[in-house]
């Protein structure tokens, strides 16, 4: 019989699944799960989950006291909350999630430990080993540093908004757990950029997870990439064989439905045999690449504002929600 491409991807690469919409997880059946900001914000405002949100608030404001006002409250109840929807997909996959740091501390490398060592201690009281964590952390100089210490300490990081090789240089340097190269971020750059389309392996957003690979692979990285922010099935199959891939519900169904044989892309044995110069990253470099790779730049700086904005957004919604709740009202936050 056939196997659908989703099939056939899962025998060669970890497929995870890129929202923090729980249903969907069910549906999909992933090995991982990955959240970001957005993707809370956004399930945050589904009516399934208005149980979730109004308990960690109610939680949030008895910890805080009855004097704490709303948006101190919104902020504690933002990393409670993410580790709520964390717990409730842990209830359903096999491996790990992801939960992310606030993209407002990414160039602090001391807030980056202490939030991150404040969410693990949330996992862990609630009886979820480390283990089964992965913070996410924007791949900043700064936020590189603090999950170097972090993975000293057992802690194992995912370090997000990567754009260049010269972060995931230093991320492998850093002995990070995973990478997560930014696909479609880069793609559609490439687009605004130049006018052109790209497809397959045309596509800048490939090939730029198709260089980090392979000069992990060269060079023994144990750090390992998980592409992510796909467009289109296109770059998925372009990439099958990478490490992990961390893909939408949406794409996942795509994938599922379709029958078509998938040959792998990356390979480790092929990837020792090419040609790579070896590259060491220190700060003076880091920042000199940055500054020359004006993707990389754009990229990351609109990533850390657009993910700060949803947190804004969200603890908004959530400190409304809250007055909601003092004044006993029953509609759950984003409702109209």
């Amino acid at each position: 019989m056939a196997k659908s491409l989703l099939e056939q991807l899962r025998e060669m690469t970890t497929v995870v699944a890129d929202t923090g919409d729980i249903d969907a997880i069910e549906k999909v059946r992933p090995q991982d799960a990955t959240t970001n900001p957005s993707l809370i914000t956004t399930a945050a405002q589904m009516p399934q989950y208005s149980q979730i949100v109004d308990d960690v608030l109610l939680d949030a404001k008895k910890k805080l006291g009855d004097d704490a006002k709303d948006t101190d409250v919104a902020k504690l109840a933002f990393e409670n909350l993410a580790v709520a929807f964390g717990k409730k997909i842990l209830a359903i996959i096999p491996g790990r999630v992801s939960t992310e740091v606030d993209a407002r501390l990414s160039f602090d490398t001391e807030a980056t430990m202490k939030q991150a060592r404040a969410i693990i201690k949330k996992y862990e009281d609630a009886g979820i080993s480390r283990e089964r964590i992965l913070i996410k952390i924007a791949s900043t100089w700064q936020g590189i540093r603090a999950a170097e210490k972090l993975e000293q300490e057992g802690i194992h990081c995912n370090l997000t908004l990567l754009f260049g090789l010269h972060q995931a240089i230093a991320c492998a340097e850093a002995k990070v757990t995973l990478i997560s190269p930014f696909v479609g971020r880069i793609l559609d750059w490439y687009k605004k950029d130049t006018g052109k389309d790209y497809q397959g392996a045309d596509d800048p957003g490939v090939q730029s997870v198709t260089r980090i690979y392979n000069y992990f692979k060269k060079f023994g990285h144990k750090t390992v990439v998980m592409g992510a922010s796909f467009r289109n099935t296109g770059e998925i199959i372009e990439l099958a064989g990478c490490d992990l891939l961390t893909i939408s519900p949406h794409l996942l169904g795509e994938l599922d439905s379709t029958e078509a044989d998938l040959p792998r892309r990356l390979d480790p044995e092929k990837a020792k045999t090419l040609e790579i110069e070896k590259l060491t990253i220190d700060e003076e470099t880091f920042n000199k690449m940055h500054a020359a790779d004006r993707m990389a730049h754009d990229k990351l700086k609109e990533g850390i504002e657009g993910f700060s904005a949803a947190l804004e957004n969200l603890e908004k919604l959530l400190a409304k929600r809250l007055s909601e709740l003092e004044a006993g009202s029953p509609k759950p936050v984003g409702a109209h």
